[in-house]
């Protein structure tokens, strides 16, 4: 802790008092190896959630046609293309 009064002395003389105010960060959080393998861990099990999400989200779309390729085929048909 480096709060406190100092002092020089010099040939048995000593100067005025240097007042050192030393104040911490007060917002710090201390980071230390199991906090940062905590983070990892949860940031890699969002990502394979997310992309199960997805993925599934967009499986249930392959069997639709758009609304296009169904008027293309019913005018084909009606005039014998």
């Amino acid at each position: 802790d480096p709060r406190g009064a100092y002092t020089c002395e010099i040939n048995r003389k000593e100067s005025p008092a240097l007042h050192v105010y030393y104040r911490m960060c007060q917002n710090c959080i201390e980071v230390d190896a199991p906090t940062i393998s905590g983070i990892v861990v949860a940031d890699v099990v969002a990502t394979i959630f997310l992309a199960v999400a997805v993925y599934c989200i967009a499986g249930h779309d392959k069997g639709r046609m758009s609304r296009g390729e169904g008027r293309a085929l019913l005018a084909a048909r009606r005039w014998g293309w």
